[in-house]
């Protein structure tokens, strides 16, 4: 086993040991969240501290693609598209893990388990611009035109990102606010010291998660280029 396979290794032991934290303090540390007129919400609140999370480190992913693209087209080294492209798939999951939770939470909130509020939009055009990025990516076979037009995609899809954050901030949605203001139309927000640590072991959790499965991706594109490049040599020969 290489060195960069046991960091990994470890790295994911982690994750997963925190990973359980979070799920236990979601289900048995976690006390009754309470609207401001002091109402029991639902459980299905509960999926508040995978969504917010989640959505969150979609963003970082995202940010991971703008800052590796810009790389890539001023150093144009192949690194720096493998990172971008580790980030991108990564970061398409966690969006449409954002789409799923929401809408689980929105049948239970609203009765609908879609609406078009400008947050709920935001967030499938998010998830649409990169699912097109790896679609793109997926049909140009030309290794490096192929990186060239990726990069500058991943640089100019990146708009969708402060788009979908800013949304419920620039205009009125229906969707909860739960930092920097009222949740939603309703008031609320997270208060109490147990469900901010909860939201906060959260955050941790899948922030390492992300991390393993970039590493793990990133590691797995290394061999791929170098297998193909060997691969390439062969045939030359």
């Amino acid at each position: 086993m290489t060195s960069s396979s046991r960091k990994i290794g470890m790295l994911a032991t982690v994750t997963a040991g925190v990973m359980l934290l979070a799920i236990y303090m979601l289900f048995f540390y976690l006390p009754p969240i309470r609207d401001e007129s002091g109402e029991v919400l639902s459980g299905s609140f509960r999926i508040f501290f995978f969504h917010m999370p989640i959505a969150i480190m979609a963003y970082l992913a995202f940010g991971v693609v703008f800052f590796a693209s810009v790389l890539y087209l001023r150093e144009k080294s192949l690194k720096w598209d493998i990172y971008a492209r580790s980030a991108a798939e990564i970061g398409t999951l966690f969006a449409f893990l954002v789409l799923v939770t929401g809408s689980i939470w929105a049948k239970d909130a609203w009765g609908w388990y879609w609406i078009w509020d400008i947050r709920l939009t935001t967030s499938l055009v998010l998830f649409l611009v990169y699912l097109a990025y790896n679609m793109l990516r997926k049909a140009l076979e030309e290794p490096e035109k192929r990186a060239r037009l990726a990069a500058v995609f991943g640089v100019l899809g990146f708009l969708s990102v402060p788009l979908s954050f800013f949304s419920i901030r620039l205009w009125r949605s229906a969707h909860p606010l739960m930092f920097g203001g009222n949740t939603g139309g309703s008031g609320g927000g997270l208060e109490g010291t147990s469900l901010q640590l909860t939201l906060f072991v959260n955050f941790i959790a899948y922030f390492l998660l992300f991390l393993t499965l970039f590493s793990v991706k990133v590691q797995n594109e290394r061999m791929g280029e170098e297998l193909d490049a060997h691969i390439s040599a062969e045939l030359e020969v």
